[in-house]
């Protein structure tokens, strides 16, 4: 087990504390592993009728995955150490999704990536106005992963598209306006909300309903027709046609930041949310998700991207292939392909 985690149970919950603050929480190996092995332990455990899903102090919920270690094995270990990683937080996940017990998540903070992997999987998903919510993989080679097909593809009026090419933020009034949380309530208010759950698992619902506050308007609902028009092609040459023949502030600045993401992930991105719109299975989405990251990992973009966004802080980022009319059908069919017998993931 690891101190980057603090499980503990009170009276019949289990409670599950992210504790990697001067990470902003972000997901390591180990800590995944601590997760699984709660949970599963929970599972079994008669006594357990709920689980609490927090962070432990700070700023963020969880900022992702571990970025670092993941470009460190595209450059050194030719993917592997970083297959493994993608392969048993997916399993986390996926466990995650099919958990018989209600799990509550508080996403007060940020909430990014590997965050949103842990945090849309739980039955109840609480923001506050601390919330930022976001997967910003394009911008750095990768793509929106840890079920981010699933969820995203299952958003009304193509937000989940919009989301996933362009980073964009959500606070937390907004993900409750998309759906992405169940409930808002005031950070001021969530030690009570969970001293609430603690006394009675049973009426999680009840107990969150009735933590009055008001969430403040969700601003991304006064663009949503603009979403809804301007990402309704899952080509993105067409998307960028969009926005490029308005003459709207908005079109112009969406479409400036369409152009800093990469587009090979911009593309992968499109294909993985249409084609998990059509899955029926959370299993079936990670093991597709797990051929693309393996894919991924190794292209040029993701250390291309990770260099430039986060470890020299450039963000001049030369993406290969350097437009979207260079990313071929063939190159997405190569990634999306499945991988050799013994490779694929599977569930725990």
């Amino acid at each position: 087990m690891t101190d980057e985690v603090l499980i503990h149970t009170h009276g019949r919950v289990g409670h599950i504390s992210l504790n990697r603050p001067k990470a902003l929480h972000a997901l390591t190996l180990d800590m995944c592993h601590a997760m699984i092995a709660a949970l599963s332990e929970w599972a079994d455990d008669d006594s357990i009728e709920a689980v609490i899903l927090d962070h432990a102090e700070g700023r963020g919920f969880c900022a992702g995955g571990d970025i670092n270690l993941l470009r460190k094995s595209a450059l050194e270990d030719g993917g592997v150490s970083g297959r493994k990683f993608f392969h048993d937080e997916y399993q986390l996940n996926h466990q995650m999704m099919t958990y018989a017990k209600p799990i509550v998540c508080f996403m007060d903070g940020i909430t990014m990536g590997g965050g949103v992997g842990i945090s849309l999987p739980a039955k109840y998903r609480v923001a506050t106005e601390n919330t930022r919510f976001a997967m910003p993989e394009t911008g750095i080679g990768l793509f929106p992963d840890v079920g981010g097909g699933w969820h995203l593809s299952r958003l009304g009026g193509r937000l989940g598209q919009f989301l996933a090419l362009t980073g964009a933020r959500l606070d937390g009034a907004e993900c409750l306006w998309a759906g992405l949380a169940t409930h808002y309530v005031p950070s001021e208010m969530i030690a009570e909300a969970k001293a609430r759950i603690i006394e009675k698992p049973g009426r999680i619902g009840g107990v969150l309903s009735e933590m009055v506050g008001s969430p403040p308007e969700a601003r991304v609902a006064r663009n949503a027709d603009k979403i809804a028009k301007h990402f309704a092609s899952d080509t993105l040459e067409d998307i960028i046609a969009s926005l490029e023949a308005s003459d709207d502030p908005w079109a112009e600045k969406e479409r400036d930041t369409l152009g800093t993401k990469s587009p090979q992930t911009c593309k992968v991105a499109l294909r993985q949310l249409a084609e998990s719109a059509r899955l029926d299975s959370f299993a079936d989405n990670m093991r597709m998700e797990y051929r693309i990251g393996s894919r991924v990992l190794l292209r040029p973009d993701f250390a291309e991207g990770v260099r430039a966004v986060i470890v020299d802080k450039t963000h001049d980022p030369k993406w290969d292939p350097a437009t979207p009319e260079g990313v071929s059908e063939e190159l997405l069919d190569s990634i999306f392909a499945p991988l050799p017998e013994g490779e694929e993931w599977s569930p725990l």
